[in-house]
C-alpha cells in the first residue's frame, strides 16, 4: 500500500518542485490528485477529506519560508500532517495479566506479516518476554 502511495506522491509533488510561485490553482490541483492517491490506497473518505481541509488551511495564505520554494513549502505542510496524522498518539502493548499474550497479525499477501511479526518477537525478546510464533 505505501510504495503505491509513496510513488504517487511523487509524482504528485515532482510538479510543484520547480514552481516558483505557487497559485490557487497549482495547489488546487496538487490536493485532488493527492486525494485521488490516498483514496487509492484505501485511506477512508472521512480521513482524507479531513487531512486535505488541514492542508488546504494551512497552505492557503501562508508565508513561505525564505529558505523553501512555494512548492517545497506545500511538500513540507503536507509531510507534517501526514507525520501528525499517522503518529500523533502512540499506544503501548498492553500485555495480558496472565499468559500467553496473543497478537494477531493479519493482512494482504506480501505487506509484511511475517517481517513484522519477526520485528516484534525480537522486540518483545529484547523486552524480557519469551515470544512464540506460530
Amino acid at each position: 500500500m505505501f510504495e503505491n502511495l509513496q510513488e504517487r506522491l511523487q509524482r504528485t509533488f515532482k510538479s510543484l518542485r520547480g514552481q516558483a510561485t505557487l497559485t490557487e490553482e497549482n495547489i488546487q490541483e496538487t490536493l485532488r490528485e493527492l486525494r485521488l492517491a490516498l483514496l487509492e490506497a484505501d485511506v477512508n473518505f472521512k480521513v482524507v477529506k479531513q487531512f486535505i481541509d488541514r492542508v488546504q488551511a494551512k497552505a492557503v495564505g501562508q508565508q513561505v519560508m525564505s529558505a523553501l520554494s512555494p512548492g517545497e513549502q506545500v511538500i513540507k505542510i503536507v509531510r507534517d500532517e501526514l507525520a501528525e496524522v499517522l503518529g500523533k498518539d502512540t499506544a503501548r502493548l498492553k500485555f495480558a495479566s496472565q499468559p500467553p499474550t496473543v497478537v494477531l497479525m493479519a493482512g494482504l499477501q506480501g505487506s509484511g506479516k511475517t517481517t513484522t511479526s519477526g520485528k516484534l518477537a525480537h522486540w518483545f525478546k529484547n523486552g524480557g518476554h519469551r515470544p512464540l510464533l506460530v
